[in-house]
């Protein structure tokens, strides 16, 4: 007896065999598929080519960016964007830091940095204090190596947890951006701009090319317009995927709990 699948599979063969694809819908099929920029790795309508430096700036500072598998996969990620804007970035794909990752690097950098805000167990110097305890103005100045952790901030928590030992061992320095982070305010856009893009879990918390140019405005001698270059690059990435954002319509049980907390502090604040 002939089964439901094997009569399914012969009625869909006919019906291929009957009706063939054209050369037409073929080329139809393949136009409306989403092309991908070869340089930029941008779908075309949102190409940033046209600000990403043509030559690729240069750092005395040695830049690697620990990159989370999951990351790797959003379509906001920015580590993509200082991939192609600085020359002397290595992106590692993982989930923790190896003794391999930061034993290649010749010559061996003087000092080595981790970017990653304080807590109450591991402290952190801001960028500015590191640059005047190190004194970078020297001639040359020192040779620094800069890990970053691209993830979400629940991953890169667990990223820096998993590389403290090699952390530890390489002599790495804790340093965070001269602002810092507010947990008691809510998170902005992924850089300071009316913008709204992707949300931030907290006050002051930044994507991760914005980090890393801020931390290089500070390190290099010529941080200025290294960071002016970078963040010209991620406002364009911002301006052009804004376009295609759908509005955000406000959850009607998230509002009403909001409206309780304000009307139970304003009572409270009466009553004192």
């Amino acid at each position: 007896m002939t089964s439901f699948q094997g009569l399914f599979k012969t009625r869909i063969r006919s019906r291929v065999a009957e009706e063939p694809v054209t050369m037409e819908e073929e080329e139809t099929a393949d136009a409306k598929r989403r092309q991908i920029c070869n340089n930029c790795d941008r779908p075309k309508p949102i190409c940033i080519c046209h600000v990403i430096p043509s030559e690729p700036i240069p750092t005395k500072t040695e830049i690697l960016i620990l990159h989370h598998p999951h990351e790797s996969r959003h379509k906001l990620n920015t580590t993509h964007l200082l991939v192609k804007s600085l020359l002397n970035v290595t992106r590692i794909p993982g989930r923790r830091l190896r003794n391999r990752h930061i034993s290649t690097s010749l010559p061996k950098p003087s000092h080595t940095i981790y970017l990653f805000p304080p807590s109450p167990s591991s402290p952190a110097v801001t960028v500015s204090e590191f640059k005047i305890s190190l004194n970078l103005l020297t001639d040359p100045p020192p040779s620094l190596r800069l890990i970053v952790f691209d993830a979400t901030w629940k991953h890169a928590k667990e990223m820096v947890k998993a590389s403290e030992e090699v952390l530890r061992e390489a002599g790495a320095v804790r340093v965070c951006l001269d602002a810092g982070i507010d947990e008691s305010v809510s998170g902005g856009s992924i850089y300071d701009s009316e913008l709204l893009l992707r949300k931030e879990p907290v006050g002051g918390c930044v994507s991760t090319a914005e980090a890393v140019a801020r931390c290089l405005g500070g390190l290099e001698v010529e941080g200025e317009e290294i960071e002016r270059k970078l963040i010209s690059v991620l406002k364009e990435m911002v301006r052009l995927q804004s376009e295609f954002l759908k509005p955000m319509r406000p959850r009607p049980k998230l509002l009403k709990k909001r409206l309780l907390q304000s009307q139970q502090t304003f009572e409270q604040e009466e009553e004192e």
